[in-house]
């Protein structure tokens, strides 16, 4: 059976997503160190794990596979959850798939080694927009209707 696995901290839609899972009638997994607000919906689970680095990312990563859905802006946990057979959305509503992970992860290490040789670098993404939800509900929904297809086979 498919869920949805929101890597909670720092995520702008998950209201979004939890329309879209209970449209779908689909578990939704909450996951972050704390800080959240419950849900009351019946098929969203909030989880709060221990705080430290990356111990909600390893909750997700052990967890999902073929059929799930995993709302994710961490590159490295995108990459085991598509490795773990996880279909992958960006809050922006980006889709990343086995076919982009490398460039993504690449890029992503260059961008970080830029960062780190000029201290003085400024700047970081541009503002979230109402494009950038609207475009987040259609993925999701697109790639939640494919992976169930995915977990039913």
């Amino acid at each position: 059976m498919s869920a949805i696995y929101i890597d909670a901290d720092a995520c702008p839609v998950k209201e979004e997503a939890e329309r879209v899972a209970t449209r779908n009638k689909t578990q939704m997994f909450v996951v972050s160190n704390g800080g959240l607000r419950p849900s009351h919906n019946p098929l969203v689970e909030m989880v709060f794990v221990d705080d430290g680095p990356d111990v909600a990312d390893m909750w997700i990563a052990d967890r999902v596979g073929r059929g799930d859905v995993v709302v994710t802006g961490d590159i490295p946990l995108a990459a085991k959850c598509i490795e773990n057979g996880a279909r992958v959305i960006k809050h922006n509503g980006e889709i990343i798939t086995p076919a982009n992970i490398g460039n993504i992860l690449a890029t992503r290490d260059l961008m970080q080694d830029l960062r780190s040789a000029d201290p003085f670098r400024q700047g970081g993404g541009r503002p979230f927009s109402k494009a950038d939800r609207s475009r987040f509900l259609s993925a999701l929904e697109t790639e939640l209707r494919r992976a169930m297809k995915e977990g039913a086979q």
